[in-house]
């Protein structure tokens, strides 16, 4: 089984932080987020995975090379900035298996198993979305799904503090999701430009421990507190 992990942004909320050093090979609790994320890979059945680089390739590719964390690695490079529907459009061309996952390279999982997505996908699904419960959406997309889990609307970041389900940047396709893709585009965003066009895509609910380190605050919240939440 094969993944994709989303990881040739800038990063530029991180600030000094990743200007030499990619964000996924950022050190929590004395690993790398890619060895965070591929030990959940590697339980959920992957051996490969596809880096859908770019920002500070070189330094990824010289610290990671082609096995890291027990898996095969390949690599998309990005010539231009893709967008998160472009850069998953780009790592398709190495993706042989379906389903696959699909990571951004800034989340962080705990006392979750992505083989829960793997036994709510079924054949006719155009994927799974990750779902979890926060406790405020407002820094979020908000996913409202019905009591099956088929996906009824996205919610861009709402101005109200209040519980939900949020997106929760990690997705389980079939490869039918590339029919969805705008026609003729290199540049795109998965979550603007598919996600509110597939009418069957579903998201399983999740009160797992998730953390997305993309701003200082929450990069130093998971390096006090990741992974015993």
């Amino acid at each position: 089984m094969q993944a994709i992990i989303l990881c040739g942004g800038l990063a530029t909320r991180l600030g000094e932080t990743v200007k030499t050093l990619p964000k996924i090979l950022l050190e929590i609790a004395g690993k790398t987020v890619l060895e965070w994320q591929g030990h959940l890979l590697a339980d959920a059945g992957v051996t490969e995975v596809v880096l859908a680089s770019g920002h500070l390739h070189d330094v990824l590719y010289e610290r990671v090379g082609e096995v890291y964390a027990g898996m095969r690695i390949r690599y998309a490079k990005e010539e231009k900035r893709l967008g998160t529907g472009g850069a998953i459009q780009n790592a398709m061309e190495q993706i042989d298996t379906s389903p696959f996952f699909v990571l951004n390279g800034d989340i962080l999982l705990a006392n979750f198993s992505l083989r829960e997505m793997l036994a709510q996908f079924h054949e006719g699904m155009a994927g799974v979305l990750l779902s979890v419960h926060v406790s405020d959406i407002r820094p979020y997309g908000e996913i409202v799904s019905d009591e099956d889990g088929r996906i009824q609307a996205f919610r861009e970041k709402q101005p109200t503090c209040r519980a939900g389900y949020v997106n929760g940047a990690i997705y389980l396709f079939d490869r039918s999701i590339a029919k969805a893709f705008p026609s003729g585009q290199e540049v795109f965003s998965v979550e603007r430009d598919v996600f509110p066009y597939v009418s069957n895509l579903y998201a399983l609910q999740t009160e797992a421990d998730w953390i997305d380190i993309g701003v200082p605050e929450r990069l130093a919240y998971a390096r006090e507190y990741f992974p015993s939440l």
